[in-house]
Order: C-alpha cells, then sequence, then structure tokens
C-alpha cells in the first residue's frame, strides 16, 4: 500500500472513486464528474486542483482532492479536502490516515496554516475517524451552496 500524487494514468480511476463516493453518499444522480473534466482541472494548462492517490496491489483505491484556500486572518493558504475516499474493503487499512496525512505533510511543507474539510452529519464512522487524527469539528459554522437556478437568478442582477 503506498500514497502518492496523482498522475494523469489516475485520472479514471479517480472519477470512479468519486461516483461511488457520491453514491455513498446518498446522491449518485448530483454526480456529473466526467475523466475530461478531473483531467483538466488536474493537469490543464492552469491547474487549480490536486489530488493523492492511495494504491493497493497496482490498484487506485483511494483519493484525496484537493485544492487551495486563503486564510485573510492567517495571511497564508491553507488546504481544503473537497473528496476523501477509500474503497470500502480497505477501510481500516490506514490508507485513508495515510491519505490525510500526505496533505498534512504538503501543508506543513509549504507553511499552510491548515487542511479543512467538511462531513455530512449523518457520516458517524468518518467523524470518528476524523475525530481520531485529532481534527475540530466546526460546529459554530454554517455552510452555504448557492447553485443551480438561484445562482443564475442572483448573476442575473450582477451590473
Amino acid at each position: 500500500m503506498s500514497v502518492r500524487r496523482a498522475t494523469p494514468a489516475d485520472v479514471t480511476a479517480m472519477v470512479e472513486l468519486v461516483h461511488e463516493l457520491a453514491a455513498y453518499e446518498k446522491a449518485p444522480e448530483q454526480c456529473t464528474l466526467t475523466t475530461d473534466q478531473l483531467h483538466t482541472a488536474l493537469f490543464g494548462p492552469a491547474p487549480a486542483l490536486f489530488a493523492h492517490v492511495a494504491e493497493h496491489e497496482g490498484a487506485v483505491v483511494g483519493c484525496a482532492i484537493w485544492f487551495l484556500n486563503y486564510s485573510t486572518w492567517d495571511g497564508v493558504h491553507g488546504i481544503y479536502l473537497e473528496d476523501l475516499y477509500v474503497r470500502p474493503r480497505l477501510r481500516g487499512s490506514g490508507l485513508g490516515r495515510a491519505l490525510v496525512a500526505a496533505l498534512a505533510a504538503e501543508a506543513v511543507r509549504r507553511n499552510y496554516s491548515r487542511v479543512s474539510w467538511s462531513v455530512l452529519t449523518w457520516n458517524t464512522p468518518s467523524i470518528a475517524f476524523y475525530e481520531a487524527l485529532g481534527a475540530a469539528a466546526q460546529d459554530e459554522w454554517i455552510g452555504y451552496r448557492l447553485a443551480g437556478p438561484e445562482l443564475a437568478a442572483l448573476a442575473a442582477t450582477a451590473d
């Protein structure tokens, strides 16, 4: 088992993992990610997305997909973990921890101030995993999203 930065050869497997994650999160119909989209985001002319993969017996079985955010209070970047997923048969093997540790190492090496992410409130196995890593829940914040028709309606009011 190993963890490494993703390469273009990993994109197809990573798209499969993201679709598996969407099914696990009970929203498979909302996941429309394609191989071309992920390849461009990770390896196109101006990549703003990054990823690590976990391998077991030569196959990609997990991934951590992330991007940079910025803390105006700290004055430095941080990492936002968009997706963390390890195939069910390998959960508990240490690969999830190794993926998050790789991001922590990336943050420390680059002098970023934090690694942050969101988790669904019903996902108690993941919450327990994150707390075991020493992560602190940010439960004083409420996440919001503007998308679809509401996003288009608001955009139409911009000058």
